[in-house]
């Protein structure tokens, strides 16, 4: 669920996103994704915000290294120079409030302060993350994003 309130923050406008882990689709739909993860990108633009979404997924639910991601954002327009960036998290950890039933031992009854803690992991988690380092060409975001995860960055435009 959280992944598609990710969904519903990008903005309208796709904008080029490239990505040197991504696998080609008709890769995918041939052979699937157990070789090596995808690790791939989507973007949008509105007039106030940018937004990325990193996924590291394989088909195998398995446990995988993390991914090392290293966006490189160039070509943003004026007044996001110095904007602010948040990331989302969805992982084993982070906005999967599965992850977290099965941490508590997966409870059929769960009691009132375990429903509170389910409830939550139930939303959007913002997690810290490395400030962006700027330049005169734009600015670079590197992090890990471990295997079955989903980053949302998002950069809003100065106020």
């Amino acid at each position: 669920v959280n992944v598609f309130r990710m969904f519903s923050l990008m903005g309208p406008r796709r904008i080029e996103a490239v990505s040197s882990g991504q696998i080609p689709l008709d890769e995918i739909i041939a052979k699937g994704v157990r070789e090596r993860p995808d690790v791939g990108a989507l973007a949008s633009l509105d007039k106030d915000r940018v937004v990325i979404m990193v996924w590291n997924y394989h088909d195998d639910d398995v446990p995988g290294p993390a991914a090392d991601v290293t966006l490189d954002l160039k070509g943003l327009p004026k007044g996001f120079a110095s904007g602010k960036l948040t990331h989302y998290r969805v992982d084993q950890d982070h906005g999967n409030v599965y992850g977290a039933w099965q941490r508590m031992g997966s409870p059929m009854a769960p009691t009132k302060p375990q429903y509170d803690a389910l409830e939550a992991a139930s939303g959007l988690a913002v997690i810290d993350g490395p400030a962006p380092t700027w330049a005169k060409t734009g600015a670079t975001v590197t992090f890990q994003l471990p295997r079955q995860g989903v980053s949302l960055l998002v950069l809003d435009r100065e106020p």
